[in-house]
Formats: structure tokens, sequence, C-alpha cells
């Protein structure tokens, strides 16, 4: 008897709900809970360094004030990204893109990783060409997908490093998006759940991975519809969600 996949838990920014976002803790937490993935975060610093945050400026989740792009590496390094959290993670630092990696191979970790070139605001000239030179001198045990809210920044990643999945990000754009995927451009959509559960007549017709599903309800929605995937800051929540309704792998 066929029997559907499970729908991925990608855990956004690590266990974001439990943990300080994008860092190596959150990333920790989230390969504890079972999560199938995990979705971060790519920036460059003012020495041209691969580093991991959402935002363009520092100002949320550090003690520093300013954008991220006006730091070299070392003076990120000084700054305290888990304080913001909770005084518990206080002196949590900023990690870099191949500390991140070097967690999940210590980890043995053989799910998806999923890294969202942050060039929508900034576009950071050249980091695509780093991100290419990067993954083809590290071997990895996991699936690499690529994804962003800028189309150029995918059509030039996927030219120079073809072996990697891409994926469209996207919060109203539907038709950019589906315009990528009908070209072959892009081999998934990561939508807004709002956008999803706004535009059902999709459903039928692609695979999704939604973001950000945090309630059970909205959890439920995707599992019911067997999406591809989801994107949570409660991995550990989801895992336990989805076995009741998907049951166990």
């Amino acid at each position: 008897m066929f029997k559907r996949p499970l729908t991925q838990i990608i855990a956004h920014r690590g266990s974001k709900g439990t943990r300080p976002e994008n860092t190596l803790s959150a990333f920790q937490a989230a390969i504890d809970a079972g999560a199938d993935g995990i979705e971060t975060d790519v920036q460059l610093t003012r020495d041209h360094q691969l580093v991991i945050m959402h935002d363009e400026r520092v100002d949320r989740t550090t003690d520093g004030t300013g954008y991220l792009k006006d730091f070299t590496l070392a003076e990120l390094k000084d700054l305290d990204a888990g304080h913001f959290f909770s005084p518990e993670y206080a002196g949590t630092p900023v990690p870099t893109l191949d500390e991140v990696i070097q967690l999940l191979i210590r980890n043995d970790f053989q799910g998806v990783f999923n890294l969202e070139l942050k060039t929508n605001k900034i576009p950071y000239p050249g980091i695509e060409q780093r991100l290419a030179g990067y993954f083809q001198r590290q071997s990895v045990p996991f699936r690499v997908v690529f994804s962003s809210f800028r189309a150029k920044s995918l059509i030039t990643l996927r030219a120079l490093y073809p072996e990697a999945e891409y994926a469209k990000l996207f919060k109203t754009a539907g038709q950019q998006a589906r315009r990528m995927q009908r070209r072959h451009q892009v081999g998934a959509l990561h939508p807004d759940i709002h956008w999803v559960k706004a535009n059902r007549f999709w459903l039928p017709h692609v695979q999704l991975r939604p973001w950000t599903v945090n309630n059970e309800a909205d959890m439920t929605y995707c599992f019911r519809h067997h999406f591809a995937g989801m994107f949570t800051d409660y991995p550990a929540r989801a895992v336990a969600v989805r076995a009741e309704i998907q049951g166990e792998s």
C-alpha cells in the first residue's frame, strides 16, 4: 500500500521559539528535537565573510547597533547574540556559515539545510560566488537548498552551483514564483502560510513549504494537506503534532 512521505519539519532560524535565533544553540536544539531540516540566513561582513543573521541590522538580536555589512567579522564576534532572548544565553556569539556547517557535520545531520540569501534589501555583490566556492570546497552529508526573495540571486547562484536545490520565497508575489518554477529556475516554492490559506486553488497543483507555521492549527493544516515541508520556530512541537496526524516515519 502506498504511503505518502511525511511533511518535512524545517526549523526556522533553528529552534527560534526556544533559543536565541540563528545561533549554534538554536541549531543544536532543532537537531535534538528531531527536525528534518534547518533553515537559516546568510549575509556578508565588511571583510567579505559569510555570517549567519536574519536582519540587515544587528540591533534586534545583539547588543550592537548598525548594519551588519559595516562590521568586520572580528567586530561582529564581539557582539552578544543571546542576551536579547534570555540572560541565560548572554555571551552567545554570532556564528559564521562554516561554524554552522561544522556543527551539522559533527551531528551527522542528513536532512535539509535551507540557506536563505538575504539579498532582497542589500544585494551583497559577490555573495553568490562566495557561496558557490564554499560548497564546492566543503562536502556535506545533507541536502542543500538555497532560497531567496530576490530572483536574481537564485539565478546567479544556480548557474555557479547547479548541484543544490533552489526555492523562491514569497509573501504575495505568487505569479513570479510560479513563473520561475515553470522555467525550471527553481524547484520549490516557499510561500507565507497566510498566502497559502488564501490561495487554496494552488493546493492540488504544487508541493509547497510554507512559512512560518507556529500554531497547532496551521501545523495541522500543513500536515493534513501533506505539503512537502513547512518552516516553524517550534520544531519539537511540530514533531509531536505530525506524529498525531501523519504517524511516524
